[in-house]
């Protein structure tokens, strides 16, 4: 008999879950409730510049050759770079950096221009890529709540080393005991938002994250981080897959604690597996409001959220890079504000990304387009139009004031991206990006599992569920979920 599976939800989660039910021989359908597939990882021209709306920094390729290779696709196909230098930094007192991809030279410049030890800063990073090995087969690529997935050699090896993990210590609290200027703590510091949480509460298991920039590599796909999604997509329509676009689902179809389909406003759609690539909490709020929710869960402290201005920028400013950050002189008070007073801090980090570095044809010759973009209080009610206003005026300050210039003359287009329009667009719970944050020792347990306890054939893909945030994550989700699938069918 034909096996039917849906998947509610085309960011990169749901896109990878996609294909590898088809590769497991379900008939599968995606319904997305916008008119774009991708999720967060789309693109948009303006004014003949092409914007990356959602993320911008591409690590772990090798699991995008997963898929390819579970399609016997070839994974050449997937034309991409290792960048020459991963991030450039600039301090409120005139101090630059511009790390090199190369560790050696990496390691170098941070010993010289912020006065550090290179033995510690080489321990630092192989204690990082130490932790990365040991925990990522744990706590990245199987599920944490099924406990054969963990009985096994890699959980023991785990185990021998936990003192290394510091589990009571926060990333802060690490860093700072290992460095003796400020503004190297804060440049590891910075890590935790790429699950959206706060390195003075995050555990210090997290200072792991920065392996995979500095001792691997960032990268960028030939025509945007785009190509991500547009690959996963075009791989799963070679399978078969069937997409739904502008077709919200409103209904999880449930019977006898056993999955029966969906509902949309177009009608009812039978299935014998759901894969739910939507927020956790929302999909339970909206789709399922008679099961009962798993509050301990859901109700863990959400991570932050952003806000974003793309420029279209009639100049080019030699001084950037591709991945730029313009630091706040108060890193403590900035995470603060974000994650205690829920407001806007007067000096917040800043990330310009400029794809039009690498990718010519990104904006107009001589020409940039910049995406600019500040971590942000999650949406609770703000009046966003005033708030923007003040925002835009203090980074256009803080801009001008690192290159010498008025930022504003050379603005040719703009549009805006912030909390309220990511809980509405990309149905993030209080615009929320990743969904719980990482804030205490525990939140890797805390996390909604890839599966449904309650609910035979319901399961769970993207950044709010198990693994976590960002794109090798959300596509591990992808691949436990099924995998959970598969040990399901077998019981």
């Amino acid at each position: 008999m034909n096996k039917h599976a849906i998947v509610i939800g085309s960011g990169i989660g749901g896109l990878a879950a996609s294909v590898r039910l088809a590769c497991e021989g379900y008939t599968v359908d995606v319904f997305e409730a916008n008119d774009f597939i991708g999720g967060k990882i789309n693109s948009k021209t303006i004014s003949g510049y092409r914007f990356d709306m959602g993320p911008s920094v591409f690590t772990g390729p090798e699991y995008i050759k997963e898929l390819f290779d579970l399609c016997g696709e070839d994974f050449s196909e997937f034309k991409y770079q290792k960048l020459h230098h991963s991030f450039h930094y600039f301090y409120d007192d005139g101090l630059q950096l511009s790390l090199s991809a190369d560790k050696e030279k990496l390691i170098d410049e941070l010993s010289e221009k912020l006065n550090e030890s290179k033995y510690v800063l080489k321990n630092y990073l192989e204690k990082a890529e130490l932790n990365y090995n040991l925990i990522s087969p744990l706590f990245i690529e199987k599920s944490l709540h099924r406990f054969k997935h963990l009985l096994n050699k890699t959980l023991l090896k785990a185990l021998i080393y936990i003192p290394k993990y510091k589990l009571n210590s926060t990333m802060n609290g690490e860093n700072a005991t290992t460095f003796k200027n400020p503004k190297t703590v804060q440049l590891f510091n910075r890590y935790a938002t790429y699950n959206g949480s706060n390195p003075y509460e995050a555990p210090a298991m997290l200072n792991m994250i920065q392996h995979l920039e500095m001792n691997v590599g960032v990268f960028l796909p030939e025509k945007g981080m785009v190509q991500i999604s547009e690959a996963v997509y075009h791989l799963a329509l070679k399978k078969g897959v069937k997409f739904h676009l502008n077709e919200a689902i409103t209904n999880i179809i449930i019977e006898n604690k056993k999955i029966k389909g969906v509902s949309s406003k177009k009608g009812n759609y039978l299935a014998d597996v759901v894969v739910s690539n939507m927020d956790v909490s929302l999909t339970y709020e909206k789709l399922m409001p008679e099961i009962k929710q798993p509050l301990k869960i859901l109700n863990q402290e959400k991570s932050s959220s952003a806000i974003v201005f793309y420029w279209g920028i009639k100049k080019e400013f030699k001084e950037l890079g591709l991945h730029n950050i313009l630091f706040s002189g108060d890193s403590e008070k900035e995470f603060n504000a974000i994650f205690k007073t829920k407001k806007q801090f007067n000096d917040p980090t800043i990330y310009i990304n400029i794809t039009s570095k690498e990718v010519k044809s990104d904006a107009p010759m001589n020409c940039e387009n910049w995406f600019v973009m500040i971590n942000s209080a999650i949406n609770t009610g703000q009046n966003w139009d005033e708030e923007l206003k003040n925002i835009k005026q203090r980074l256009v300050k803080k801009i001008n004031k690192l290159l010498n210039t008025t930022i504003e003359d050379y603005i040719e287009c703009e549009e805006i991206l912030h909390p309220g329009i990511i809980e509405k667009k990309y149905s993030g719970k209080f615009g929320s990006i990743y969904g719980n944050a990482s804030n205490n020792k525990y939140a890797a347990f805390y996390r909604h599992p890839n599966y449904s306890k309650e609910i035979k054939g319901l399961y769970f893909a993207g950044v709010t569920v198990h693994p976590g945030g960002g794109i090798p994550l959300a596509l591990n989700s992808a691949k436990i979920a099924v995998e959970c699938l598969q040990e399901d069918i077998r019981k």
